[in-house]
């Protein structure tokens, strides 16, 4: 069985491989700053085809031996990873790991192997995103101030941001490239009266387009920007760090990790199950699927199916609760 991928000892490698081998590893540790998990998952994986290797062709691989493994060599390795259960997910995941392993020799002169590039990615299983409850969306939304922040603003800051998520559908990217200075609005007619806020956002392929912003999440931002001890000009970053820049999207995923484990909410609540969230609940109040298209940003109408799917049990519990007939005897 291979190790964990950070010992010296590399039974499953000749001398030049085993070397080439743990300059990769310093590499992905010391230049891609890959995390000590991350790091043993992509090494025991090389390590278990190293050892494939090592049985299938009756001694420990060489350069020259992983240069010249063909395209079975290949298949006949996710065939033997088939049959000791290790699902299509798994497999695709350790296909990647080779991938990688075998990119960087390439590129730095040790080894070039073809046959890698005719390896078929075995296919993922289609996750389907389960919609946030909109009562979890209301908990969300309404008590982040209490959750003790070190310094208070941060708590309306995330609170502005998950709102505009789930009330906008926008991705995470797209909302923190927002300016001030393009910040979610009303304007005011020439008559006086108020027109419906929108939002002008760069999503994918540089395209723009204007989305629609109710009052809650004009008031929310409002209220973050009110508490806000950074000062803000029109090219300020809409939404802020602690330090005042720009606010890092690992940041805020981090920080709806810790959201929802303090309000006790499920552990699929992503930013992108927000957007996720906010197309299921406009379909299942009627609305069209071709305008939630437009405000999703989809360059096609089937993109957007996948994020409006519902599975049964999802429907059975929106007709449970909102049909008018659901509880008649």
């Amino acid at each position: 069985m291979a190790g964990t991928g950070l010992d010296s000892d590399i039974p499953s490698a000749a001398a030049d491989l085993a070397d080439r081998y743990r300059a990769w590893v310093a590499y992905l540790q010391h230049e891609k700053h890959f995390s000590r998990h991350t790091l043993r998952a992509y090494t025991r994986d090389i390590l278990y085809f190293l050892e494939f290797l090592t049985g299938h062709i009756g001694r420990p691989p060489s350069l020259n031996d992983l240069g010249d493994a063909s395209l079975r060599d290949f298949r006949s390795w996710l065939t033997r990873r088939a049959a000791e259960g290790a699902g299509n997910s798994t497999r695709a995941r350790q296909l990647s790991s080779i991938r990688s392993f075998l990119k960087w020799l390439d590129r730095n002169g040790f080894l070039h192997n073809p046959a890698i590039g005719g390896v078929r990615t075995p296919k993922r299983p289609k996750k389907l995103l389960r919609a946030l409850p909109p009562e979890q969306a209301k908990t969300l939304t309404q008590n982040l101030e209490t959750l003790g922040h070190q310094e208070a603003w941060i708590a309306y800051r995330d609170r502005a941001l998950f709102t505009l998520l789930y009330g906008c559908g926008l991705r995470i990217d797209e909302a923190l490239k927002l300016n001030f200075g393009n910040r979610p609005r009303s304007f005011v007619s020439s008559d006086g009266e108020a027109i419906t806020g929108e939002v002008r956002v760069m999503g994918k392929g540089s395209k723009e387009r204007l989305v629609p912003v109710l009052p809650i999440v004009e008031r929310m931002i409002a209220e973050y920007i009110a508490h806000c001890p950074h000062g803000f000009e029109k090219t300020t970053p809409l939404f802020l760090g602690s330090r005042g820049g720009r606010l890092n999207q690992g940041v805020a995923q981090r920080q709806l990790r810790h959201i929802r484990r303090a309000l006790n909410l499920p552990e699929s609540l992503t930013p992108h199950a927000l957007r996720h969230s906010f197309a299921t609940h406009l379909l299942v109040n009627g609305g069209n699927l071709r305008a939630i298209q437009e405000l999703l940003g989809h360059a096609s109408v089937s993109t957007t199916q996948r994020y409006t799917d519902l599975d049964n049990a999802q429907l059975l519990e929106i007709y449970d609760k909102a049909h008018p007939r659901a509880h008649s005897e």
